[in-house]
């Protein structure tokens, strides 16, 4: 690991404005991916600011409708939340699927989002649910936020600081996970949002996370299982490694699919 300077962040403001004054600073949550890239030398920022113990991006809140998620909370605490397990079954649900226990006790849903991992879970959990990314400056639709693999709308220096996500008449997730990293090799998230049906596919495209538009039309017409049989995906959209062909990846789509719209 390369010499860098470790700061901890008292609020957002603080946060924000220790990170401007830095060469190359980076916030730190849970550090789940951070941490690994700098201890093999893959990154070496000058600074670290760490949001975790900011109190207010660690709360769960439900007004109405929505459900706000503060960046730091953890996977453990949003899977655990009450509010979030009987607003949104499905997000509580998706959080308890990642990683294993210690990477749920540490990692967070701001670090996750910010990251975009092609493989991770919560940016289905976004753009499936049609939820809007909350920053220290602005509010950003999920539509807009994931533009590409581990490439987000953020600008240099931008901090989330929670995830409002509005409540939907029934969503589902379910993912066929790579047994070592429980990364999702083809994750998806159905659900009948307040614009329709909305389905979010990770692990599996090219370019990270995307929504499926022939899986909406036919959940659409028929929420069932049955309805994604047949529904194609073109395997030159998806991603293919040691763990799986597009062409393989390109099948499971339909198929997890049918789980999650089962699970909803």
């Amino acid at each position: 690991m390369y010499e860098t300077t470790y700061y901890r962040a008292s609020s957002v403001s603080d946060a924000t404005s220790k990170l401007a004054g830095t060469e190359d600073g980076k916030f730190l949550a849970g550090g789940q991916t951070l941490v690994p890239t700098m201890k093999q030398r893959l990154a070496a920022p000058s600074d670290l600011i760490d949001v975790s113990g900011i109190e207010a991006l660690r709360s769960i809140s439900v007004d109405g409708d929505v459900v706000t998620v503060g960046a730091s909370c953890t996977h453990a605490q949003v899977a655990g939340s009450g509010d979030v397990a009987t607003a949104i079954p499905a997000l509580a649900a998706l959080a308890g699927g990642i990683g294993d226990p210690a990477v749920r006790a540490r990692g967070t849903i701001g670090g996750s989002i910010a990251n975009n991992d092609p493989a991770a879970d919560y940016p289905a959990a976004c753009l499936g649910l049609g939820a809007t990314i909350v920053t220290d400056s602005r509010e950003i639709p999920a539509d807009d936020f994931f533009v590409g693999m581990f490439e987000t709308a953020l600008e240099e220096g931008e901090m989330i600081t929670a995830v409002k996500f509005p409540k939907a008449a029934k969503a589902g997730y379910a993912k066929f996970p790579n047994p070592a990293s429980r990364y999702a090799m083809v994750g998806v998230l159905a659900a009948q949002a307040a614009d329709g049906v909305r389905v979010a596919v990770t692990g599996a495209g090219n370019d990270g996370v995307f929504r499926h538009a022939a899986l909406e039309t036919a959940l659409g017409a028929d929420w069932s299982a049955a309805a994604t049989e047949g529904v194609t995906t073109d395997a030159g959209d998806m991603l293919a490694d040691i763990h799986g062909s597009a062409e393989y990846r390109a099948h499971l789509v339909a198929v997890i699919a049918g789980r999650a719209v089962d699970n909803s």
